[in-house]
């Protein structure tokens, strides 16, 4: 059994702090990549996929971020200002109301990712069953990033199942940006601010996680040297 999520949350809300100078008067996800806002590539994916609604939540330079999306159709769009900052799981509680009874989409605003063969947001969804799952994420080999990712975040098994890297130790996949939740990983779920990695943790270990490893490629987009070579990949690919 699979979903087809119709919902989607999108992260914007962060203060984009290692990206400065470029974030001092814009939110990150409004920076260009490719030739078009981070958010708008994200949004396009979302719509591809049958996502009909996305609530995006905002508060630094949510007054940008609001003007930009404004015209914005496909997905509708659902704009929560957040008048202090949550951080990723506490944005995605906030707005359940908005996202519905059924497992919806997570995608950090500046994620950015090309298909493989088959496209990563429905291999997600392919890959999740929720009478199984509460989570399934998408994550990358560090092998192919193009920048510092430190240790990676997670080892997998042949099925999928996920197990965190123990201290000093090298894992092979990192979190691409891009998940796939049922609204029941957020049963007892704390108020006011607090990280995904919580409800991930439990979730794993009560082994109601997966991940799928994403065929295309994908972007660490942390500093502006990190959007700098970004660029330079993908204009390379188009070049070739």
């Amino acid at each position: 059994m699979s979903t087809h999520p119709t919902t989607a949350m999108l992260l914007a809300a962060g203060l984009g702090t290692r990206m400065r100078p470029l974030t001092d008067a814009t939110a990150k996800p409004l920076l260009p990549l490719g030739g078009r806002p981070l958010i708008d590539q994200a949004l396009d994916h979302l719509a591809a996929a049958g996502v009909h609604t996305a609530v995006v939540n905002a508060f630094w330079q949510a007054d940008r971020l609001a003007a930009h999306l404004a015209p914005r159709t496909e997905p509708r769009i659902i704009l929560r200002r957040e008048a202090s900052l949550l951080d990723t799981g506490g944005g995605v509680r906030a707005a359940l109301p908005d996202l519905g009874d059924a497992p919806f989409y997570v995608v950090n605003g500046d994620a950015f990712w090309l298909n493989g063969p088959h496209p990563a947001l429905r291999r997600l969804a392919e890959a999740f069953d929720p009478d199984r799952l509460d989570a399934a994420l998408l994550v990358y080999r560090t092998a192919l990033v193009h920048a510092d990712v430190g240790f990676g975040d997670f080892m997998l098994d042949k099925w999928g199942a996920l197990r965190r890297r123990a201290e000093r130790e090298v894992v092979p996949y990192l979190y691409a940006g891009v998940q796939i939740v049922s609204p029941a990983l957020f049963a007892d779920a704390p108020d006011g601010p607090f990280s995904m990695n919580l409800l991930w943790d439990r979730a794993i270990a009560a082994d109601r996680a997966r991940a799928v490893v994403h065929d295309g490629l994908w972007f660490h987009l942390s500093t502006p040297a990190d959007l700098s070579d970004a660029e330079s990949v993908l204009h390379l690919r188009q070049a070739g």
